[in-house]
């Protein structure tokens, strides 16, 4: 029997590889498209049972996702949509409310929302045969305090799993240096607010809140093309990301 396909829309490497690794034990084939093109691409190829997307994406964004699949169905039926965001303030919600919208998840999300998620899709379509597996792992002791908040909260209290996607981050974590560095250098305030507000939701959920507080700031001022606050944002941010 074929794996039901979940279509994951993000453009975020780290956070892309949270639901990943939050969704391996379910049998199901996730995709993983980085922006709108791509993933209309893969829903016209068919079989996607549910779409988790991101609004902040390059390019077009999910709300425009959103609107092209109401203008332009890719399949002989409704697929349900789930938006996976930081940025679902009230009026946003509003906005996905009026457009349809099935179910709407915070970032930075748990394992559970995510498990939950995706078997809650299945199960209108399918009936409820997928059932995420009872995971119970209590943090040792080489974790802080507040990470091991975070395995609480986040990881559904494996702490295992909690240290993988932590190893997959750090790697990450040089390349969003550079990144950032070069939108710096360019004053490109917008890749500079993207990177931002990737990283706020990656440290949160890393267990680290008062640097995905300074992410924020820095996403803020980034929208705001605030050139000096924006570059003392990233001075320590960068420096926190490299004592990593």
């Amino acid at each position: 029997m074929t794996a039901p396909k979940v279509l994951l829309v993000e453009d975020d490497s780290s956070i892309a590889r949270f639901v990943q690794m939050a969704l391996e034990e379910l049998p199901i084939e996730l995709l993983i498209c980085a922006n709108v093109p791509d993933a209309m691409e893969a829903l016209r190829a068919g079989g996607v049972e549910l779409i988790l997307t991101d609004l902040m994406l390059p390019g077009e964004s999910g709300i425009d996702l959103v609107q092209r699949l109401l203008q332009e169905p890719v399949q002989d039926r409704r697929i349900p949509v789930a938006v996976f965001s930081a940025g679902l303030t009230p009026p946003v919600r509003e906005q996905l409310q009026a457009m349809k919208v099935w179910r709407m998840v915070s970032k930075p999300a748990s394992v559970a929302e995510l498990e939950a998620c995706v078997t809650d899709a299945l199960a209108l379509t399918s009936g409820p045969t997928v059932s995420a597996p009872a995971v119970a792992v209590t943090a040792g002791n080489e974790v802080s305090d507040d990470e091991a908040q975070a395995i609480a909260t986040h990881f559904a209290g494996d702490e295992f799993l909690f240290k993988a996607y932590r190893a997959s981050c750090l790697k990450q974590f040089a390349a969003d240096v550079r990144q950032g560095d070069a939108a710096c250098a360019a004053q490109d305030w917008p890749a500079l607010r993207r990177l931002a507000h990737s990283l706020a939701t990656v440290l949160l959920t890393l267990g680290h809140p008062t640097q995905s507080v300074r992410a924020r700031q820095l996403e803020n001022t980034a929208a705001q093309s605030a050139a000096d606050a924006s570059l003392e944002h990233w001075r320590l941010l960068r420096a926190f990301l490299q004592q990593l």
